[in-house]
């Protein structure tokens, strides 16, 4: 999963990141055009996007689970403040929730940041 460069307030400092992610079934497909992914993403609205090892956007099983467009999985409003997405960043809080992990994980893991920007944001 890349984290792009979004106006969403959850992945602020988080752009250009790539992270492991739990999906849990297929669902989510997001049904858009090249047109309407490249509109989003000029006005920082595509937030995530399955990508390959290399960080390319993928469309292709298992890397991308449902196919969806761009490997999208991820939008979000004019203003960052609402984000929607596929996976479920929550099942990778805690470095020990990974089947593999950088030995610098101590406890936290990849996605414990986005829950803290929201904390942030709402103080």
């Amino acid at each position: 999963m890349k984290i792009e460069r979004t106006k969403s307030i959850l992945f602020k400092g988080m752009q250009d990141s790539i992270l492991p992610i739990a999906v849990a079934h297929g669902e989510g497909y997001a049904t858009l055009d090249n047109t309407e992914i490249d509109g989003m993403a000029k006005h920082g609205q595509l937030a995530m996007r399955y990508v390959d090892s290399q960080g390319h956007p993928t469309e292709t099983y298992p890397l991308n689970p449902n196919g969806s467009v761009g490997g999208v999985t991820g939008l979000c409003s004019t203003d960052g403040r609402v984000t929607i997405m596929m996976p479920h960043p929550e099942r990778n809080l805690k470095a020990y929730n990974h089947s593999w992990k950088p030995e610098e994980w101590d406890e936290d893991g990849a996605w414990m940041r986005m829950f803290r920007n929201a904390r942030a944001w709402l103080r």
